[in-house]
């Protein structure tokens, strides 16, 4: 069982740049693993809105499932199902050329009892880095992390609310939102003023490149 880090344990170059990244619809396709995992147990999705419990229903219902149902399957999905994630495409190389040059840390929210098969797909990918999990907000962390380099600093997610809490948190390190699923993008909360917005990381990495010089 590998051991969870705290932000404390992460030894970062003090004069290179740092990439704090997302996994969830940035490195990793997770609505469409989780839509998997629901069908297996005779639910079912429709992705109508920017949402996840509010997409799943039981096949006829009109009304979507209830929170506690939702999220008894999304804590057992972490639990059995969490390795059938498929990579976004693009993203473990443009890493992999980005920490030539920066520090990359994952920082993720999910269930604690999520570490061992997180931590496993993100080996098996190619996303071999250290992982923060995490649950909340993001910008706390994201100014802890920043602190750790003189370097300029990014993070990457998908959900506005965490981009917006590391804008209020930490205002010097670079924003990025990329939703991975094609379902969910047009419907997701944005703000291209304030956090740059990409479809996918044939533009991302080239923007993240260009920030970090």
């Amino acid at each position: 069982m590998p051991r969870a880090l705290a932000i404390s344990d992460l030894t970062v170059r003090p004069d290179a740049p740092l990439l704090i990244v997302d996994v969830d619809e940035v490195l990793a396709h997770f609505m469409a693993g989780f839509e998997r995992f629901v069908g297996r147990h005779g639910y079912e999705m429709r992705i109508d809105r920017f949402a996840l419990f509010q997409n799943l229903y039981r096949p006829g219902d009109a009304e979507c499932l209830d929170f506690e149902t939702g999220k008894a399957l999304f804590d057992d999905f972490f639990r059995d199902g969490a390795e059938d994630l498929d990579p976004v495409h693009g993203a473990a190389d443009a890493l992999a050329t980005l920490s030539t040059r920066a520090g990359v840390v994952i920082l993720t929210n999910a269930p604690a009892h999520a570490l061992e098969s997180r931590t496993g797909w993100l080996s098996t990918h190619g996303f071999d880095y250290p992982m923060i999990l995490h649950s909340g907000l993001k910008g706390p962390a994201i100014l802890e992390m920043s602190g750790l380099t003189r370097g300029p600093a990014c993070f990457i997610d998908d959900l506005l609310p965490n981009l917006d809490s590391s804008e209020q948190s930490a205002p010097a390190v670079k924003r990025f939102q990329i939703i991975a699923d094609d379902r969910l993008r047009p419907l997701a909360p944005i703000a291209p003023d304030r956090h740059d917005f990409h479809d996918d990381w044939t533009t991302l990495g080239p923007a993240l490149e260009a920030a970090i010089r």
